[in-house]
């Protein structure tokens, strides 16, 4: 397993497969004044694969699929069956919006994938729609519903908290817990990008102590839960009586840097060091150079970005990665 300079393991891979979403969050992404990625510089399922085989064999063994919106990928099952196949592959994990996943889930599923994440700020369809723009609430919920019937799970649900949006919304998502084995996970903004997106971020900034503080107020005290993992970027938590966990991710408030086992690979074939930072690697044109021993190649560029990947981020100075948004990385 690899390790960087500061003796983290690295064994975390996650793979943006596009950069197109069919909304437009708020701190993501702008209506208008966007341009995506053609086709021609996304990675084929072929090329995924080869990504997959070459980590593996350094070490890596957790996978997750992003986007952009993952599921507008019309050969995401070939993706998910390809990186299945690999021998030594771990979990296969996916984060979606779920709009397109009523029909989708059970292809997955048969594909390979083993459980998802979902994003969801809120389950009132006017805020929804007010966050998520273009949104559709019962869409999504469909979708979260045959996710957890074809056995997609644990499932995840993820909420950016937002102020002047969704700070209010926290109760109504932590009371699911209660009546689902399901993860509710609350997410500090971050800002990325430098444009219109970032700057709301850092006006619209909801610390998690304020989010725990307003689901204690209505439910009493959260017990925290031990972790088996202490790569998980959540620190998770029970209310009395509930089925489900409740999850903070704090990045701002609570940075979590010293563990991180992450390293993302885009949608247009680059090693992206740290989400929060700008630091990349190309691996697209080692893929497309017709090498004989193009995993090996791969593999040595992992390793590579692995050796430079940064010891943290640089939010509390005013820095963050300032050459691509949210939706170009991965999350």
């Amino acid at each position: 397993m690899p390790r960087d300079p500061f003796n983290r393991e690295i064994d975390y891979l996650r793979i943006s497969v596009t950069d197109r979403c069919n909304f437009r969050c708020v701190y993501c992404m702008p209506l208008d004044g966007l341009r995506f990625l053609p086709n021609n510089e996304l990675l084929s399922p072929a090329e995924i694969e080869t990504v997959i085989r070459a980590a593996v064999a350094v070490g890596f063994r957790k996978f997750r699929f992003t986007g952009g919106e993952p599921t507008l990928r019309l050969d995401l099952p070939e993706i998910i069956e390809r990186a299945a196949s690999v021998p030594g592959v771990g979990q296969l994990a996916l984060t979606t919006n779920a709009m397109l996943l009523d029909t989708l889930a059970e292809p997955l599923k048969r594909a390979g994938l083993a459980r998802i994440n979902v994003h969801l700020d809120s389950l009132n369809r006017e805020t929804l729609e007010r966050q998520m723009r273009w949104a559709n609430f019962d869409h999504m919920w469909a979708g979260i519903m045959a996710a957890e019937r074809v056995g997609l799970t644990p499932i995840k649900l993820n909420a950016v908290v937002t102020a002047g949006y969704n700070e209010n919304d926290v109760v109504d998502l932590a009371r699911l817990t209660f009546e689902r084995d399901w993860h509710v996970r609350f997410i500090e903004l971050m800002p990325l990008g430098g444009g219109e997106c970032a700057r709301l971020s850092v006006k619209r900034y909801v610390s998690n102590i304020e989010t725990r503080r307003r689901i204690e107020s209505a439910f009493g005290p959260l017990s925290e839960l031990p972790s088996d993992n202490p790569a998980d970027e959540a620190q998770n938590f029970k209310l009395a009586g509930a089925r489900g966990v409740v999850g903070f991710i704090s990045p701002v408030s609570e940075p979590y840097c010293g563990t991180c086992n992450r390293m993302r690979l885009t949608a247009d074939g680059k090693f992206h060091l740290c989400l929060l930072n700008d630091d990349e690697m190309d691996v697209r044109k080692a893929l497309r150079s017709g090498a004989a021993d193009v995993e090996q190649q791969v593999g040595a560029i992992l390793i590579r970005a692995v050796q430079h990947k940064p010891t943290g981020h640089h939010l509390l100075e005013g820095r963050s990665t300032r050459e691509r948004s949210m939706y170009q990385i991965g999350g």
